[in-house]
């Protein structure tokens, strides 16, 4: 092609460009003086929309997992593309959340929805919270028992049984002692909470649940009838000790099982055996001879001496009768039965 022609082309598209700028700077001119005669006023471009809070989750969590404050956190979210499903900063806040159940995993950053969650006090939470195998199982509770209201759903506990022994042979030997029954089971609930939301001052309880097997269960429900329970709690550094222990008839040779008795409190009492029954004695009086029977009818043996070097031999026996027998009762010895 041309340079010339080339050249020619290039100015006649410059001054196109121009014609047409200067075209529509004149045209908006004169629109605003009408618009300023007539006294309306320029519309102004609408603004976008501010983005909104949306809860998201802070870490990954699991189907089943126990969510607390801490795993959940604000995230700004277009405000255009929002379902109506997203919870929203100012009409809910994070500790309504804290202590539900996830339905399904979550992903960092993932909108938290309420129907993907159980939450607490609602239908099926407990079975939500606890591990599979595992029974719950509520003991009472008394500012004294669970450590002034310090223990927590999630905390680590040891079960202690207060009660009282009584002898077998003597009702009257009666002794208290404690004993750890169960050892770092996991709390799940404190009377209807189930985590420690940040503000929220000690109160005394009245119920805990506790996470236990089967077994365990029946081991706690009947330590509740025979004496008075108090729950240990463990610090959370032990996380090297998986799962509860249960003090069982196998345990009491082992050193780590532990156990209180009164005298261990007090030195002024002696854990001194029961004396022996009383029996009842008779003495037998036959001719010279003398034998000691007792209520049950026993003749304690004699034990046999030998015949003196000089004794005569014993006479052939008789005919005639015994002598007569004469029995004394040692509870009254001066008088014949």
């Amino acid at each position: 092609m041309n340079s010339k022609r080339v050249v020619f082309l290039l100015l006649a598209v410059i001054v196109a460009g121009a014609t047409a700028f200067l075209a529509r700077a004149w045209l908006q001119a004169e629109r605003a003086a009408v618009m300023a005669q007539a006294g309306v006023k320029p519309q102004a471009a609408a603004p976008a929309k501010p983005a909104v809070q949306v809860l998201v989750a802070r870490n990954p969590l699991r189907a089943g997992q126990m969510i607390k404050a801490e795993d959940l956190r604000w995230q700004p979210w277009p405000q255009g593309t929002l379902p109506s499903t997203y919870i929203i900063e100012g009409k809910r806040s994070i500790s309504d959340f804290a202590g539900a159940i996830a339905r399904s995993p979550l992903h960092v950053g993932e909108p938290v929805v309420e129907s993907e969650l159980i939450m607490p006090g609602s239908r099926g939470f407990l079975a939500a919270v606890l591990r599979p195998g595992m029974r719950a199982v509520s003991v009472p509770a008394t500012p004294t028992s669970t450590v002034s209201g310090f223990i927590y759903a999630g905390d680590r506990v040891d079960v202690l049984l207060t009660h009282t022994l009584v002898a077998v042979d003597n009702d009257k030997d009666k002794h208290d002692v404690t004993e750890t029954i169960l050892r770092n089971a996991r709390v799940i609930a404190v009377d209807q909470k189930v985590d420690f939301v940040p503000g929220d001052k000690p109160e005394p309880a009245k119920t805990a649940t506790l996470e236990l097997t089967p077994k365990q269960a029946e081991i706690v429900t009947l330590a509740v009838k025979m004496g008075e329970l108090s729950l240990a709690l463990r610090s959370v550094q032990s996380v090297d000790e998986e799962g509860n222990e249960t003090a069982t008839d196998d345990s009491l040779a082992d050193a780590s099982y532990s156990f209180t008795h009164d005298s261990h409190v007090s030195p002024l009492i002696k854990r001194v055996a029961p004396p022996p029954p009383i029996r009842d004695t008779v003495f037998v009086l036959r001719g010279s001879q003398r034998t000691r029977q007792e209520h049950d009818g026993t003749v304690p043996a004699e034990p046999a001496s030998p015949p003196p070097a000089n004794a005569t031999p014993e006479p052939p026996k008789s005919d005639k009768p015994p002598p007569k027998t004469t029995v004394f009762n040692n509870n009254n010895p001066g008088v014949p039965r």
